[in-house]
C-alpha cells in the first residue's frame, strides 16, 4: 500500500527514543523526510544512526526543549526552511508523575499542564502556516489512556490529556479543509524502555518480565503492546490515506478499557515510576 508519504517532511519531538523513535522510524521508512528533536543529545545520535539505516530520505536532529516557547517555534522554522516545507508533526514525550488528585499541589498540576499540554500546542500553532501554505498536512499527539477514559491514579495526566484533546478537536474542526487532519494516539501499556524502567520499579524479586505480564493480563490481547504495532497505527494516520480520519481520540491498550481496571497502576505505585 502506497502511504503517499514520499518526500514528505516529518517533525517529530521526543523522536529520539520510546514510542517517538518507533513512529520516526516508520515514517523514514515510508521515504518521509524525518527531522526528530530531544534534549538528549547521545540519545539524538543514537537515534540518528538507526534512522539513516532505514531512512530512504534525509534525517535531522536538533538538540531542543519544547517546553521552551522560543526554542520550539525556532524548531518548527528551521526545519520547515531547510526542507522547504512541513507536513507531518507528531509530538511525544513523558508522563506526568503517578498519584490520586489529592495527592498533588497546585504546583504539580501547572508543571503537568506546562509540560504535557502546552509543548503540543505550541508546536502545532507554530506548524499550522507551513501546513496551510501546502494544502496539506497531519498533526499527531501521543498522549495516553487517560486521554480516553479517567484513571484514578494517573490525575495529573488526565487533566493535562483532557485539554489536549479538547483542543485537537477544535484545531480539526478549523482546518479540515485546508488539508490538514488532527488526530489524538492514546496508547496503553507498550513496551518502551520507560514502560520498562516502571516495570521494574514496580517488580517483586526484580523479575521485570513477570511485572510486564502482570500489566497485559487485564486487557482483551494479554499483552502489553509492541513499538511496532503502535508506529503502525501512527504512520498511517500520518499518511495520505487517511485524509478523512480527524478530530478523534484513538485508543490503542489491546481491549484494557472494556476489561476490569488497569491492574499495573497500584494505589502503592510511587509518584515517579514513570520517570
Amino acid at each position: 500500500m502506497d502511504l503517499g508519504l514520499e518526500d514528505k517532511v516529518a517533525l517529530i519531538a521526543g523522536g529520539s527514543s520510546g514510542l517517538g523513535l518507533a513512529v520516526a522510524t516508520e515514517l523514514a521508512r515510508e521515504g518521509a523526510h524525518v527531522a526528530i528533536g530531544g534534549r538528549d543529545r547521545e540519545r539524538l545520535a543514537a537515534a540518528r544512526r538507526r534512522l539513516e539505516q532505514v531512512a530512504r530520505g534525509r534525517v535531522h536532529t536538533t538538540s531542543v526543549d519544547v517546553t521552551d516557547d522560543a526554542a520550539a517555534r525556532r524548531w518548527v522554522g528551521d526545519v520547515a526552511g531547510e526542507f522547504g516545507g512541513l507536513h507531518v508533526v507528531v509530538v511525544s514525550g513523558g508522563s506526568p508523575p503517578v498519584g490520586a488528585a489529592s495527592q498533588f499541589g497546585l504546583e504539580d498540576y501547572r508543571t503537568a499542564v506546562e509540560r504535557n499540554l502546552f509543548p503540543p500546542i505550541r508546536l502545532a500553532l507554530a506548524a499550522l502556516p507551513h501546513m496551510k501554505a501546502a494544502r496539506w498536512g497531519r498533526i499527531l499527539f501521543v498522549a495516553s489512556e487517560t486521554a480516553n477514559h479517567p484513571v484514578g491514579m494517573l490525575a495529573l495526566s488526565g487533566v493535562a490529556r483532557a485539554g489536549l484533546v479538547r483542543f485537537a478537536e477544535s484545531l480539526a474542526s478549523e482546518v479540515g479543509k485546508d488539508g490538514i487532519t488532527v488526530n489524538v494516539l492514546a496508547p496503553g501499556a507498550t513496551r518502551t524502555e520507560m514502560v520498562e524502567r516502571a516495570a521494574a520499579k514496580m517488580a517483586r524479586d526484580g523479575d521485570v518480565e513477570a511485572e510486564l505480564r502482570t500489566w497485559g493480563s487485564n486487557n482483551a490481547v494479554g499483552r502489553i503492546g509492541r513499538l511496532d504495532e503502535f508506529a503502525a497505527a501512527a504512520t498511517f494516520l500520518a499518511s495520505d490515506r487517511a485524509s478523512f480520519i480527524t478530530g478523534r481520540v484513538h485508543l490503542m491498550d489491546g481491549g484494557a478499557s472494556v476489561m476490569e481496571g488497569l491492574p499495573y497502576i497500584k494505589t502503592a505505585a510511587p509518584k515517579d515510576v514513570f520517570t
